[in-house]
């Protein structure tokens, strides 16, 4: 073998990276290695027209750990945010809309044309969800508990948990109180948003506005248990050092994996594109290194892998390596997927019929409905109507499109007077029944998107310039992600915290000595958080070599 490294990482995307910088930093030798030929993983900045700079595949940014920003000086590399203040927009075809963000005053105001209960209750609803943050973001930065086979530690912190989650406050709080908090949070991560939603509001527009988050990423409905976990993603994190306010990246989401990777430089870690691996290494039962496609043959006393569970176990491991058990519960991970993603250039702003009378004489660019996610969601009917296209293995006839145009706010993405923008779509599933994916498909549902908003923003279609369409299948080839499932493996409970990637290995340890998972498939998930990159860095560290 070639000269040894402390620690390989497989796959530069932002978890890997992350990893990489805490291992780094604490004096490893380290080596990053990335079968792309550009750095990022689904967190990647491209030029796929000239002087259109596009987010490919991640588009928005709120869950990356402010921790790790602050402990890697990411600032220091060019790392900035771009707040999105209002942060969503619905129009409508009656002509009214709902515009929803930080402000308080403001919601209420627009959320009183379509209910003035809902106006008072929205405040209560946030509330709500910033309870259960509470409980959940502690445990985003620590290693779960092994359910299986507890030691005193995980017993500890199983304990630490429920006291949590009766105390939240750590306040005079009564019983009753208490389990109020423990009901919300268990309905949260268990439950479907539908009920939930439906229980706090009477305004469909409302409704059908907060529903689309709980979809994103998911082969589900609003109606489906595991969704509301999914819509509470989507009020975590911070921008800024402001609480659920979401933002777009300087330069797009390859901002948040190029600053990354000068820090990883800075600290003396080694990054190889172009470096696909073919194998991972395993001699007596332990990791020794990786080789790669091209045949060579490197040797690092620990490997972490950013790939998810399937890639890796499946993939780049004998089977001979694995206990049957464990190959097994792999197996068994649902990858299911319906995302789709168009990625455009634009040569005009759209044109919404329900606000050229309000905003006549305002410049187009300075414009509130532009800076934050545009829905184009009536109601939640119109979501299950989509979703029943694709349970039968059909592309939705009327997709649920949610549309971002972030050179808006990052003039740096676009030439002068064009735009980018970019439509997330469901539900396009990654399995079809009567169909397989080919581009005369990917047409076929852009279509579709267009047409869905032409009927709010006439002459739509004819402002695109170039487009881009991913349909899962395109993910996954491109992103190397199973199932074309952006989150690594889907979101529901029985794969989430202790049974991420599966139980008895949550810990980001694995059945290999040596073998660490890093990436989203491990705790805590999809989404660009770091978290996950972060922790495993922790557990190899306090491996040892």
């Amino acid at each position: 073998m070639s000269s040894a490294y402390d620690a390989i990482v497989i796959g530069a995307g932002h978890n890997g990276l992350v990893c990489a910088c805490y291992l780094a930093k604490a004096g490893r030798r380290v080596l990053v290695l990335e079968r792309r030929s550009v750095i990022g993983g689904a967190c990647v900045t491209e030029e796929p027209w000239p002087g259109f700079k596009i987010s490919t595949a991640a588009y928005v940014n709120s869950l990356f750990r402010p921790e790790i920003v602050r402990e890697l000086r990411l600032r220091d590399y060019g790392f900035e945010l771009l707040e999105r203040r209002p942060s969503s927009f619905t129009p409508f075809l009656d002509g009214r809309s709902l515009m929803l963000g930080a402000d308080t005053i403001s919601n209420a105001r627009e959320i009183a044309q379509f209910s003035a209960s809902d106006a008072e209750r929205y405040p209560e609803y946030e509330a709500m969800l910033e309870r259960v943050a509470s409980v959940v973001e502690p445990t985003l930065l620590e290693a779960p508990p092994n359910l299986l086979n507890p030691s005193l530690k995980d017993l500890r912190s199983l304990w630490r948990i429920r006291s949590t989650l009766c105390h939240p406050e750590r306040s005079e709080r009564s019983s009753r109180s208490r389990g109020s908090t423990l009901r919300e949070a268990v309905e949260i991560l268990t439950g479907a948003a539908r009920p939930i939603l439906d229980r706090w509001f009477e305004s469909e527009e409302l409704k059908g506005t907060l529903a689309t988050d709980a979809i994103i990423g998911a082969m589900a409905s609003p109606s489906m248990p595991g969704t509301a976990y999914v819509l509470f993603h989507h009020v975590m994190g911070e921008t800024n050092g402001a609480r659920g306010v979401w933002s777009y990246v300087r330069g797009g989401m390859g901002g948040i994996t190029k600053a990354l990777a000068s820090a990883a430089r800075a600290l003396g870690v080694e990054i190889k594109t172009d470096a696909e691996v073919a194998r991972i290494s395993v001699r007596d039962g332990r990791a020794v290194g990786v080789v790669l496609a091209n045949g060579d043959d490197i040797a690092a006393k620990q490997v972490a892998s950013n790939a998810d569970a399937n890639v890796t176990f499946l993939h780049l491991l004998d089977a001979a390596s694995l206990p049957d058990a464990f190959r097994q519960a792999i197996e068994n991970i649902d990858y299911s997927s319906a995302s789709l993603k168009i990625n455009l250039a634009l040569d005009r702003l759209p044109e919404f019929a329900c606000r050229r009378r309000a905003v006549a004489n305002l410049a187009q660019e300075r414009r509130s409905e532009y800076q934050g996610t545009i829905h184009f969601c009536p109601d939640q009917d119109f979501i299950e109507r989509a979703y029943d296209d694709a349970k039968y293995g059909a592309p939705s006839r009327e997709p649920v499109v949610e549309l971002q145009l972030p050179s808006v706010l990052d003039e740096t993405l676009a030439p002068p007077g064009m735009y980018v923008g970019s439509m997330f779509v469901q539900y396009a599933p990654y399995k079809l029944k009567n169909a397989t994916w080919t581009q005369a498909l990917n047409d076929e549902v852009a279509a579709r998107c267009f047409a869905i908003v032409e009927r709010y923003a006439p002459g739509f279609t004819s402002s695109v310039v170039h487009r881009q369409v991913l349909s899962p299948v395109d993910i996954e080839k491109t992103f190397n992600l199973t199932g074309g499932n952006i989150f690594q493996g889907a979101m529901s409970l029985q794969q989430l915290f202790s049974f991420r990637p599966v139980p008895g290995f949550a810990a980001y340890r694995t059945p290999v000595k040596a073998l660490y998972l890093c990436g989203s498939a491990a705790h805590p998930g999809g989404g660009v958080m770091g978290a996950a990159g972060r922790n495993a860095a922790r557990v190899m560290l306090a491996r040892g070599m």
